[in-house]
């Protein structure tokens, strides 16, 4: 049995390698169920393979602590670089402080901690590496070589033309910024929906990172997936000039394109285990349809593979997982059908100041994907929003049409 460490950009030798898990995909998804695996079983082969120089892309991912269940908390904690004590949400005449503690962590903390993790005989970590096949327990490369494994999981990302037809789309800029001064802002702004509603629901994402740093993200709802950055940069800049706040530097600059499926008919349904490898991540649907948010299932799979003993078969604990989540899934698609079919884009604002107005343990449950029966109750029940309308629907599905 070949045993090797971690290496960056070097070609691989073409002799089939055994591992207990090949991992496709630098992306949070893999990362997890690397840390997951590793932190279960120190001696457990992992190969992870990523096209780029660098694991995890160019992005920032937030959490609230309710995502996270006790036994897997150790997990997240080498990765987060902030935290606060909770949020606030706005929106025209209504305005919210929560008190769920909020955390986050950037790539390039990922990539530190990932590629420290791997760094140890048995594991491998391959950056600057296309695919050319995924099978079932085998991963063919560009460079010729082939890594084996019981377990092979497939997290490349989304692939939002399969989506078209069965989703609406989160797109978003984000730019990170060092301002000329203190901006004062002291939680998240994880919702600013005061901003004029173009494009679809829209609204401002704000995380304050230091005294002087910020990360402002212009964020739609939308029906379609075109984004035009330089109207989001410009938008970013109106948002800080009514505020006063000046920037002295742009540290770096995220854009993202996520599907919000409605539909399980799309490429994002949760499927069960088949016979070929396992979709992890967007891929696989490992991701909450009505939020975008892609932690707290994907920490969910990460757990339960790694709590799978060695040498075991491990699509019987994912299968129960499935089954777990789907009910869940299911009801988030059906939100996202009623936001993105039944009300017109300018009108859809109104849906998510209903919600901010429910209980904070509905609210914590809702984003953690594990509603209750009562939540969703309180989510359906009761007097509609505004905008819902059968003309709406009419008129949003020629635009699907």
């Amino acid at each position: 049995m070949a045993t090797w460490r971690a290496t960056h950009g070097t070609p691989l030798d073409p002799r089939p390698l055994d591992y207990d898990a090949v991992l496709v995909g630098g992306g949070l998804q893999n990362a997890l169920i690397a840390l997951a695996m590793l932190r279960a079983r120190p001696a457990a082969r992992i190969a992870m393979v990523e096209r780029d120089a660098q694991l995890g892309g160019n992005h920032t991912w937030c959490f609230h602590a309710a995502d996270v269940p006790d036994d897997a908390a150790a997990v997240l904690a080498p990765l987060v670089e902030f935290a606060w004590p909770g949020y606030e949400v706005r929106f025209h005449g209504f305005e919210r402080r929560l008190d769920s503690p909020y955390a986050g962590f950037t790539s390039q903390r990922l990539h530190t901690v990932v590629a420290a993790a791997l760094d140890r005989p048995g594991c491998r970590l391959v950056t600057r590496q296309s695919v050319v096949r995924v099978g079932a327990e085998q991963v063919e490369l560009a460079d010729g070589g082939s890594l084996q494994a019981p377990l092979v999981v497939d997290a490349r990302g989304p692939e939002p033309a399969k989506s078209r037809g069965h989703a609406g789309y989160q797109k978003f800029l984000g730019r990170e910024l060092r301002l000329t001064g203190p901006h004062g802002i002291e939680r998240p702004l994880v919702m600013d929906a005061t901003v004029p509603q173009r494009g679809g629901f829209r609204f401002f994402y704000v995380l304050p990172i230091a005294a002087d740093r910020l990360l402002v993200e212009d964020t739609r709802f939308a029906d379609r997936p075109e984004l035009e950055p330089s109207e989001l940069r410009a938008e970013i800049d109106g948002w800080l000039a009514a505020r006063g706040l000046q920037v002295a530097e742009v540290l770096r600059e995220e854009i993202g394109l996520l599907p919000m499926p409605w539909s399980g008919r799309g490429p994002l349904a949760v499927p069960a285990p088949g016979a070929g490898p396992l979709l992890g991540g967007y891929r696989g649907g490992w991701l909450h349809p009505a939020t975008g948010y892609s932690l707290p299932v994907a920490l969910r799979l990460a757990t339960t593979l790694a709590a799978v003993p060695a040498g075991q078969p491990w699509r019987p604990a994912v299968a129960a997982l499935v089954r777990s989540v789907r009910p869940q899934v299911r009801f988030a698609q059906l939100l996202n059908r009623l936001l993105f079919r039944w009300f017109l884009p300018e009108g859809r604002s109104d849906i998510f100041r209903r919600f901010y107005r429910l209980p904070e343990p509905s609210i914590r449950r809702f984003y953690a994907l594990r509603t209750t029966f009562a939540d969703r109750l309180r989510l359906l029940g009761g007097r509609p929003p505004a905008g819902l309308s059968l003309r709406a629907r009419l008129t949003v599905a020629e635009r699907f049409a």
